[in-house]
């Protein structure tokens, strides 16, 4: 059994940072999922793959993975760069690309 330890994203649905800035501990699945010839579902019978645990801080969540035994990978989470960007730009003058109808 092993796990994954991350910091999760911003949705696209925010322009800001809230509701980040924690870490999540998962469970990697232990069986594939499986598709219900019936109804066409997905289902699976793994289920670890449901559980998941928030810490406030990366180490906390390391120290509950090793205080449990189990096996852990950690993902650092990767910053996006910003492009600066200005409306008022868009009227230059000197554009470099030019304004088109």
């Amino acid at each position: 059994m092993s796990a994954r330890i991350f910091s999760p994203a911003k949705t696209a649905m925010q322009s800001g940072k809230g509701k980040t800035g924690y870490w999540l501990l998962e469970f990697d699945p232990e069986q594939p999922p499986k598709i219900d010839p019936l109804m066409g579902y997905t289902t699976s019978g793994d289920m670890k793959s449901q559980i998941r645990l928030s810490f406030e801080t990366r180490e906390e969540a390391v120290a509950y993975a090793e205080s449990q035994g189990l096996a852990y990978r950690v993902e650092e989470p990767k910053e996006s760069r910003r492009r600066q960007i200005s409306y008022s730009d868009n009227f230059r003058y000197d554009r470099r690309t030019p304004w088109t109808h």
